[in-house]
């Protein structure tokens, strides 16, 4: 059986220390197969991006796992030097940020960042392959250019085929399309997902956009409170969602609602949480918690991962009242 390309498992992180410590992963455990899609949701503090963070150790100084173990590409994150680290993340593992002009060096051509800062070794007929193969139309003409004088949707192109250049094994994409324009951004995508089949690239899209997600993802993991409490295929998850907190999403989300539909939201803010959740995270915002048979037992006891079927997982003490309901 193959290894992962990325294999978590109870990992906690913490920032900070003492009282004060905020918990912004409560126990993810994550297997992804090598060459496929993986799209991570969740709210603002989910803990999505923090998972794709500590995937390359970019970690702000001083943060470790509590508990639980990281592994990339059979790696164990945490107990490599930084200097085996950095090596990782320059020839296997890539990220695509969400400003790509941010990204890129103000004071730097294109040509040259490209070249020194990714690839040394790179010849121009190299560089304009690359910039090709990602749809830019005049890359004689990108190589020259500064950052500044791209659009959104070019500087992004720029970034990706920096992330595919020296065969990287995995690419993390953070919010990557989410300041681009709606047709921009489904071309970016599209792009992202047909070089990743292409080379075999193991994919994490992280982002706001569910109907992306479903769309450009083999599977999904939704996140809240730091944990992943629904991972399964992304078709079977968005038909059928089993966890009361990816239908809560799936309620909010606007693009595929019907004619004088009104988008529902989901009431409350997510936790700001300084130690394990002692229950259910959501539980102060679900419905099914609300109801008082189930009220104690959401609030007290911490739910483990069960099984929906095959590939198919959530944290949720009642979800089979939650597929019951949704069948009605």
């Amino acid at each position: 059986m193959a290894q992962p390309a990325l294999d978590i498992e109870d990992l906690v992180l913490e920032f900070g220390s003492g009282p004060g410590a905020v918990r912004a992963l409560d126990g993810v455990t994550l297997s992804v197969p090598e060459g496929s899609i993986l799209g991570v949701v969740g709210e603002s503090g989910s803990g999505k991006s923090t998972v794709g963070f500590a995937a390359g150790r970019l970690m702000p100084e001083g943060v470790r796992p509590r508990q639980g173990r990281l592994g990339v590409l059979g790696n164990q994150v945490w107990d490599i030097s930084i200097g085996q680290m950095r090596q990782i993340r320059r020839q296997m593992l890539r990220y695509i940020f969400q400003d790509p002009i941010a990204t890129l060096d103000p004071t730097k051509r294109i040509g040259w960042q490209l070249k020194y800062a990714v690839e040394p070794n790179l010849s121009n007929d190299e560089i304009v392959t690359a910039l090709s193969d990602v749809g830019l139309p005049d890359p004689e003409q990108v190589i020259s250019a500064w950052p500044h004088e791209l659009s959104g949707g070019m500087a992004q192109r720029v970034v990706i085929a920096m992330a595919l250049l020296g065969h990287p094994k995995i690419i993390v994409a953070d919010e990557a399309t989410s300041a681009l324009d709606a047709s921009v951004r489904i071309r970016v995508l599209e792009l992202l997902r047909d070089r990743s089949r292409e080379r075999g690239i193991t994919l994490l899209l992280l982002s706001h956009d569910l109907w992306a997600v479903r769309r450009f993802c083999d599977n999904i993991a939704v996140m809240y409170g730091g944990r992943i409490v629904e991972h399964g295929p992304a078709e079977k998850v968005f038909e059928r969602p089993a966890h009361p907190y990816t239908l809560a999403l799936l309620g909010a989300t606007a693009g595929h609602e019907k004619p004088h539909e009104t988008l529902s939201t989901i009431p409350g803010i997510p936790p700001l949480l300084h130690g394990a959740s002692p229950g259910c995270a959501f539980a102060p915002r679900c419905n099914l918690a609300a109801n008082r048979k189930n009220r104690d037992k959401c609030n007290s006891e911490r739910p483990v991962q069960e099984s929906v079927e095959k590939n198919w997982s959530l944290l949720c003490h009642h979800w089979q009242d939650q597929i019951r309901n949704e069948e009605r």
